[in-house]
């Protein structure tokens, strides 16, 4: 049986993007995906190529200097697919976080940023605060003016999929892993496609199933522990409202999380939700409670729009991603956004993702990559990512 340096299980962003790092480092790669790449997860975020301004509220600030650091990179390498937009805070009179505090949090930001031009920030005067249309002016006592930036998050993972697929990354969608037993020396990886049932064996494996993470572990023989976990989806409501210039920064007016009212393809987009799942069945959907809870923000700050009713009369489309974060009691907001790669001594070709950002594939995807080398040695490379464009 021919052996491959590298199986990866998941078509997501980071299995998207270990693909192509580990096909530029020289290596063999097989990549499983069940579905469609960036189905899943990956086609469900926000949609945002962002530092983090939150992730600073708990002290996530290496999370939030690589996130901005990445940010400048995929600018450069992927213009067309990656763009800067502004981002607008109102603070009210009523906000938990006051102007104070959201200026001392931009400043970190700026410089954070290591004098990234999109790192300035400002506060509008206030006979600019009407321009955001329809945006309640009753008691608002500042708006900050920052910069990020905006992808299309399924084009984004297919568009590095196919850089992959050019290093000669060999890509199977509709296959999905059935077993993978694992031996001192190799992996074999059996996994149904078009009907068959196919083994591959592989000097490593890389499980970025995203949520189905450790459904991939209970195929894995021996059996090996999993991490405990929770996943947490995250909705998001499309209106058919004509979108703003930039994306609004919101304070929740039900609770202390931040919620996003977004421009895409020139509709409005609302998000995000961080609803705890008990299991994950199926295509996620959205909630009543959620819808709610979205539109109950967005009345808040758009008075004038209609009731929470007409508002949801004017939904086009929902849809949810799934994070995977590790299990701890508390506000699921408040947790650690940072990825766990995940290795054990009694399974040492195995290596799995728990969490990820969209916005930090790439920096996921090389460390990823350091550890295969640590497993089989270095290879002759034959592109270098950090320059090479993303089509």
């Amino acid at each position: 049986m021919d052996t491959i340096d590298l199986v990866i299980i998941g078509g997501g962003i980071n299995g998207a993007g270990i693909a192509q790092c580990a096909s530029a480092a020289g290596y063999s790669v097989l990549l499983l995906e069940k579905g469609a790449i960036g189905g899943q997860t990956s086609a469900n975020s926000s949609k945002l190529i962002h530092g983090g301004l939150r992730y600073l509220e708990t002290g996530q600030i290496s999370l939030v200097r690589n996130s901005l650091s990445e940010r400048r990179a995929l600018l450069r390498l992927a213009p067309h697919l990656v763009k800067a937009v502004p981002f607008y805070i109102p603070v009210y009179d009523t906000s938990q976080r006051n102007q104070w505090a959201i200026r001392a949090g931009l400043t970190a930001y700026s410089v954070l940023s290591e004098l990234d031009p999109l790192g300035r920030f400002t506060s509008l005067p206030a006979v600019e605060w009407s321009n955001i249309a329809g945006l309640k002016l009753q008691g608002l006592k500042a708006v900050f003016r920052y910069w990020d930036a905006q992808t299309d998050d399924k084009a984004l993972t297919q568009a590095v999929m196919r850089s992959a697929q050019n290093l000669g990354a060999q890509v199977l969608t509709h296959a999905e892993c059935d077993a993978i037993v694992h031996t001192p020396d190799y992996c074999d990886v059996s996994y149904l496609h078009q009907d068959n049932l196919v083994i591959q064996r592989a000097s490593c494996v890389i499980n970025a199933a995203g949520p189905w993470v450790n459904d991939v572990i209970d195929s894995l023989a021996p059996p090996m522990a999993k991490e405990s976990v929770d996943l947490v989806q995250g909705s998001h409501l499309l209106l058919d409202i004509p979108a703003l210039e930039g994306i609004l920064y919101l304070e929740s007016c039900f609770d202390n999380r931040v919620v996003f009212v977004m421009p895409w393809k020139g509709k409005t987009l609302l998000g995000t939700t961080e609803t705890l799942l008990q299991e994950l069945d199926g295509k996620p959907e959205s909630t009543r409670e959620e819808i709610y809870y979205l539109l109950g923000i967005y009345k808040h700050y758009f008075p004038a729009l209609g009731s929470v009713e007409q508002l949801e009369g004017l939904i086009i489309d929902t849809f949810c991603g799934v994070r995977v974060l590790p299990k701890r009691d508390g506000s699921s907001f408040h947790r650690p956004r940072e990825i766990l790669l995940k290795t054990s001594v009694t399974h040492p070709r195995l290596m799995t993702l728990y969490g990820g950002k969209l916005t930090t594939y790439r920096t996921t995807s090389k460390e990823v990559v350091q550890w295969v080398e640590s497993k089989l040695g270095k290879r002759m490379s034959i592109a270098d990512l950090d320059t090479l464009a993303i089509l």
